[in-house]
C-alpha cells in the first residue's frame, strides 16, 4: 500500500480582522436596516457584523461597502504574525 504524505501544514500566517461591527455601531446602523438596504437576509449581515465569515462573498462585500459608503480597507485588515513561518513547502514535498 502506498504511504500517504502530509499535504497540509497548519501554520500561523496571520489573521484577517473585520470591522463591520465598529463601523455600524459608530454610525448607528442596525443589522436589519443594512440587510434590507443590500437585499439580503439578516443572518448574512449578522455573520459579517460578528466577524464569523467562513467564505467571503465579494458581491455581499461590495453591497455592504456601497451601502456604508466605505472602502474595503475600512472594513477589513490583515494582521501579520510577529514571526512568520519559515518552512517552505515545494510541490515535490507533496508527492
Amino acid at each position: 500500500m502506498n504511504e500517504l504524505k502530509k499535504i497540509f501544514v497548519l501554520q500561523d500566517y496571520g489573521v484577517v480582522k473585520f470591522k463591520f461591527k465598529e463601523i455600524m455601531d459608530q454610525r448607528g446602523i442596525k443589522r436589519n436596516t443594512l440587510a434590507r438596504a443590500i437585499n439580503t437576509r439578516f443572518e448574512v449581515v449578522n455573520h459579517y457584523y460578528q466577524g464569523n465569515i467562513e467564505k467571503l462573498d465579494v458581491d455581499i462585500l461590495a453591497r455592504i461597502c456601497q451601502a456604508l459608503d466605505c472602502q474595503i480597507s475600512d472594513v477589513m485588515e490583515f494582521e501579520k504574525v510577529e514571526n512568520p513561518p519559515s518552512e517552505n513547502i515545494s510541490s515535490s514535498d507533496l508527492f
